[in-house]
């Protein structure tokens, strides 16, 4: 990663996300604060990002570094968390059952990652599914049944769901602006996810004149002469 990205692209990336994360649309534009249950699911997401290796501290704040490039690192490290929990504020239903449901869901979800101790390409890939999982449920399947004029998603749900009490699972219709902006957002927090610094791991290279020295996985295979 270089300086710049550090100190500029996953900061500017993160922030946004911790913005676009609080913003819902409906007759006007609102921007809702973080529940505090997302402050808890932050810090374990922090922790699985870390046990996995999908984001190594020690890279961004260390001795070896400046005061300005800790400083800078400290900023990513928490624009990184402010970011999960606005991510996780976004993904979750806005009330009631749904989200009570789907809050006990991720905190199972990451305690049990914590305990397995995947690896950073199994996390990234875990999570992709779980914010595109939430998403569908919340902007998709909830907003169909909150929809006032229907549609045949929502005949259809209705029929699937019959005898279910359904004021137990309707939300706060938003605008369709709203879902537009949440798809971006997760979008955009993926792709920061994937630009931490990360541990990654290094083994003994020979080079031609038989010297070794220590290479990387991001280093390319050059041909042989």
């Amino acid at each position: 990663m270089t300086g710049a990205a550090e100190a500029v692209f996953l900061p500017l990336v993160f922030l946004t996300v911790a913005l676009l994360g609080g913003v819902r649309v409906t007759d006007r534009v609102a921007l809702l604060p973080p529940p505090l249950f997302t402050l808890v699911l932050g810090l374990l997401f922090l922790g699985v990002l870390v046990k996995s290796g999908a984001l190594a501290p020690h890279r961004l704040v260390n001795a070896s570094r400046s005061a300005l490039a800790n400083v800078n690192g400290a900023v990513v490290i928490l624009a990184t968390f402010f970011a999960s929990v606005q991510a996780f504020n976004l993904a979750t239903p806005e009330a009631g059952l749904p989200r009570l449901l789907c809050d006990v869901f991720l905190v199972v979800l990451l305690l049990n990652t914590l305990a397995a101790s995947p690896d950073r390409v199994r996390v990234l890939r875990s999570l992709m599914v779980i914010f595109g999982s939430a998403f569908v449920l919340k902007f998709i399947v909830l907003a169909a049944l909150a929809d006032p004029e229907g549609g045949l998603l929502k005949r259809s749900l209705l029929a699937l769901l019959e005898g279910l009490t359904l004021g137990t699972l309707t939300q706060v219709t938003f605008h369709p602006a709203t879902g537009y902006i949440a798809f971006f957002t997760l979008v955009l927090f993926m792709i920061g996810l994937t630009l931490l610094p990360s541990n990654v791991p290094q083994w003994p290279q020979v080079t031609i004149d038989g010297s070794a020295r220590i290479a990387s996985s991001d280093d390319r295979l050059t041909s042989r002469e």
